[in-house]
């Protein structure tokens, strides 16, 4: 039976009188119209043309570690900034309170000094970056003092301690000058400004400038008004003697300067041969002097004398309350990991401070305390032995002020901590701390109320309180761009440095 399809164009029919198949190759597509064909299919589909594989181990590790950092750093900068926003909206509502046109606004005292073994630059951007937005969204003056060196915060407090007293009534060898700050307050007492009636407060910037400020507080309470009298010289060794004339040889003496001057006088003057006396060369210019930098006072009282002096009579019962706020500064470049952690971890201390920052806005005090026994490193009282103070035994008596950010001092340069051969003299810094009960106990710190601690929570939460505007919240930027929240007019309270 004959096959009804006919064969196929090209190919070529079976010989029956074989038993071999025949070996039939199919013809190769030309190269060029496979690319025209898959290019076309890429573009159809607008992907480029990129082979899709892992990379390489190297860049593996690259990617991994630069972004692992990256991820670190921008999610740390974001709660930081949402730190720093949260305090701000906590005092934000004192700025709309009204004030008096008669009255000067509250206006508190910043202490600030450059860390050991670094500038001034640092404690800076410290109280730019941390303290100064939440004072900003309050509304509220401060007056920055600032120290270069060591011991310059101690005696511009003293001095200003010893001010407060002369116009509280005070009399000493030295009146009060008449400087510009004198004059601005005549002219707000003509104007009938009055002073702001309440509390004001102190912001002391890390462990060192702590120190400066216990020590300038004594200094300026328990100290005279007037500076000491130098030394006078004891020993008849030290006595500068002046040498005077002999006049205990005749006049007839003979002396070999009078003969030479004898004959020079008996030359003839017109002689040609005399040398003509020559004129003395000119002195060259000297350049005007610099004014000598202001030097800091020196002090009006040693600790040793805190015990033996009495109390002035303008002592207040209260000081005004401080603050001491961590000051975190290491160097080194083998600290490199603890500095790299800090950085990635800058939320926390925005968090710490803005919270202590808030207290003193809200005025809150408590009188520092005094714990009758405990374990501690720090330094200790005058007449304790620095061995007892290094083997952290228990001490009876200490106070709060003596232990506050001492663990500050073990990150301090070692030009802070050591003192050199044979140097003499006060050093704030490595010296021991020294308390007066009489000014220790008139001392207070403040303190955040529990209800705004509370209130802080519930605004970190998102949560809407009664008559204020709902908080935006945290994670709106992501949902706005999935499409799943609306937009809404809402009032966020934004800390200066935010980034528009």
């Amino acid at each position: 039976m004959a096959n009804p399809t006919p064969p196929a164009l090209g190919d070529v029919p079976p010989n029956p009188s074989s038993n071999v198949a025949p070996n039939v190759t199919q013809p190769k597509r030309n190269p060029a119209f496979k690319m025209m064909v898959e290019k076309r299919n890429l573009i159809a589909t607008g992907l480029p043309n990129f082979r899709f594989k892992l990379p390489s181990r190297n860049w593996l590790i690259f990617l991994s570690i630069t972004g692992s950092f990256t991820s670190l750093l921008l999610y740390d900068k974001y709660q930081t900034k949402q730190a720093k926003r949260k305090w701000c909206t906590v005092v934000s509502h004192l700025a709309s309170e009204p004030l008096s046109v008669s009255s000067m606004p509250r206006k508190l005292t910043v202490y600030l000094s450059a860390p050991p073994g670094d500038g001034l630059r640092s404690a800076r951007e410290y109280f730019q970056e941390y303290v100064k937005p939440v004072l900003v969204s309050a509304a509220l003056d401060w007056e920055v003092v600032e120290g270069r060196r060591e011991g310059e915060v101690r005696s511009g407090l003293a001095e200003k301690v010893r001010r407060l007293r002369r116009m509280r009534g005070e009399h000493g060898d030295m009146e009060l000058k008449g400087d510009a700050e004198s004059m601005i307050e005549q002219t707000r007492q003509k104007a009938g400004i009055s002073e702001y009636d309440g509390v004001k407060g102190d912001i002391v910037i890390g462990r060192h400038t702590w120190k400066e400020y216990i020590r300038g507080l004594h200094e300026g309470w328990l100290g005279p008004l007037d500076p000491p009298s130098p030394p006078s010289p004891s020993s008849p060794a030290l006595a500068i003697e002046t040498p005077t004339p002999d006049t205990s040889s005749p006049p007839d003496a003979f002396s070999p300067l009078d003969d030479v001057s004898k004959s020079d006088a008996n030359e003839d003057d017109a002689s040609p041969t005399a040398p003509t006396p020559t004129p003395p060369p000119p002195e060259p210019p000297t350049e005007p002097t610099k004014p000598a930098k202001p030097t800091q006072i020196p002090p009006f009282i040693f600790p040793p004398a805190y015990f033996s002096s009495d109390l002035p009579p303008t002592l207040p019962s209260e000081l005004e309350p401080s603050a001491p706020l961590p000051f975190p500064h290491i160097l080194g470049f083998f600290n490199t990991p603890i500095r790299t952690y800090r950085f990635l971890t800058r939320r926390r201390l925005a968090d710490d401070v803005g919270r202590q920052t808030a207290a003193v806005v809200f005025a809150a005090s408590r009188p520092y305390q005094q714990s009758s026994s405990f374990s501690t490193t720090s330094s200790t009282f005058a007449n304790d032995s620095n061995d007892a103070s290094d083997q952290g035994v228990v001490i009876e008596g200490q106070y709060e002020q003596r232990r506050l950010l001492a663990h500050e001092e073990s990150e301090w340069h070692k030009s802070a901590r050591k003192r050199k051969e044979g140097e003499e003299g006060e050093r704030v810094w490595s010296d021991d701390v020294v308390l007066d009960p009489r000014i220790v106990s008139r001392m207070r710190r403040f303190e955040l109320d529990p209800v705004e601690e509370a209130r802080a929570l519930r605004i970190a939460k998102g949560k809407q309180e009664e008559g204020e505007e709902p908080p935006k919240p945290a994670a709106s930027w992501w949902m706005n761009l999935l499409g799943g929240q609306k937009k809404e007019n809402v009032v966020v309270v934004k800390c200066e440095g935010d980034e528009e």
